[in-house]
């Protein structure tokens, strides 16, 4: 069924002879079984063909079929997050803190869930992705433990919109750097990836022209950084990397990790070092850990570290 097929689809009742039928004719049941098979964005595409596709667009069992496993408990987050924007005392409130009452339907949850929802004070994030509906969440700077990070003749904390959060830590100058953090959260069940988000030299803008200032750029040529994962069901990954390309953010990517049941909460911990005190390094800017559905394209340029045995 193509959806060239719309242009045979007559008011209904209009212009039709006996024994005639259209697209409008099929029974929403029939026209859901099909949708089934579509991504959220398609669906919403066919969902301008007729009444039929339109009342079967909108049908819990086919936004059921696209939600996370465990889309209950990411609700509660994100109505909770409401809840606290608003200053409701109830999370049922309002349009948006419908996301987790009975009588939100699942195409409204589904697309709560693809707004970011901050969580922990705001410095985490996790949403869906809007075309396929995999899980993704990110972790600033300032939710990790950063060696030397009070420090002003090493680490200060810049201002800047490239961010998701709009600030990132920037390294001047350190013998030994260690950046580490960990999350207890339910992932929904599937496979992932996790990056940090780094960059060579100080980002800034002039004159609306994007810029970096690579005076401080030095050590990261010398010795890999490394790079650690683990869960609390004994995942391991190690891997290492040179940071390279000075002015742009580049995704590390650290490791996979397998989640296989989305009702237990798992302890994911992370961790990025160059110990190696014969230099110095600095001119880093640490964004963020991001964790993203394994195998999905990425904004921002990926590094595949070498993995370690």
């Amino acid at each position: 069924m193509g959806v060239g097929a719309s242009s045979v689809v007559a008011p209904e009742g209009y212009g039709r002879g006996w024994g005639q039928t259209s697209l409008g004719d099929m029974p929403e049941s029939c026209v859901a079984a099909v949708l089934l098979y579509l991504d959220p964005a398609e669906i919403c595409q066919v969902a301008c063909l007729n009444r039929a596709f339109r009342g079967a667009a909108s049908a819990d069992c086919i936004w059921a079929a696209k939600l996370p496993a465990n889309y209950r408990y990411l609700a509660a987050l994100a109505a909770a997050a409401d809840d606290d924007d608003c200053g409701c005392d109830d999370a049922a409130e309002g349009s948006d803190g419908r996301c987790c009452s009975s009588a939100a339907i699942k195409k409204e949850i589904y697309e709560r869930l693809c707004r970011p929802t901050p969580f922990d004070g705001g410095t985490k994030e996790f949403w869906i992705e809007k075309n396929k509906g995999g899980f993704c969440m990110s972790i600033s700077s300032k939710a990790m433990s950063i060696t030397g990070r009070e420090d002003r003749r090493y680490w200060s904390h810049l201002s800047t919109e490239e961010s998701r959060f709009h600030s990132v830590a920037y390294l001047q100058q350190i013998w030994w750097l260690e950046v580490g953090g960990e999350i207890d959260f339910c992932f929904p069940a599937g496979s992932y990836s996790l990056f940090f988000r780094l960059h060579l030299g100080r980002p800034h803008r002039r004159m609306g022209r994007r810029g970096h200032g690579s005076e401080n750029i030095h050590g990261w040529d010398i010795k890999p950084t490394r790079f650690q994962l683990s869960t609390s069901d004994d995942q391991h990954t190690a891997s290492e990397s040179y940071l390279i390309n000075p002015g742009r953010w580049i995704l590390y990517h650290v490791g996979d990790f397998i989640i296989s049941s989305s009702d237990e909460v798992t302890e994911l911990k992370f961790s990025m070092m160059q110990i190696d005190c014969t230099h110095t390094k600095g001119g880093l800017c640490v964004d963020s850990v991001c964790i993203y559905p394994k195998d999905q394209g990425y904004e921002e340029d990926c590094i595949f570290c070498q993995k370690i045995l």
